[in-house]
């Protein structure tokens, strides 16, 4: 019933969750002098009923693609690191019920 032109709450509320992981992946990145090129991500939110009968946001599924510099890259592991340490550090993530799934794309 959103009107396509717009952004109605929910999918600010997946942007916020997906934009909140970007900035400490970002930061996170650069702590280790990882030249990043390009970040993209295709969040997707699922709304269901939550274990109060409510309508909820119940799962957010971040799904980034990073794009490093050339020179020096972080291994598959550091990169998998990197996604973990930046989930912990944030506070929307920290903030919120909604189980949120992190699957990179190569």
């Amino acid at each position: 019933m959103s009107d396509p032109r717009a952004v109605d709450p929910e999918e600010a509320f997946v942007a916020a969750v997906s934009s909140c992981h970007m900035l400490w992946f970002l930061a996170m990145a650069a702590k280790h002098n990882w030249l990043v090129d390009s970040y993209d991500d295709q969040p997707t939110g699922k709304m269901d009923k939550n274990s109060d009968g409510r309508t909820a946001v119940s799962l957010v599924t971040l799904r980034p693609k990073v794009v490093f510099g050339e020179g020096r890259e972080p291994t598959s592991d550091e990169i998998s690191t990197l996604h973990q340490e930046a989930h912990q550090l944030c506070f929307i993530a920290n903030s919120v019920r909604s189980e949120i799934r992190i699957e990179p794309r190569a």
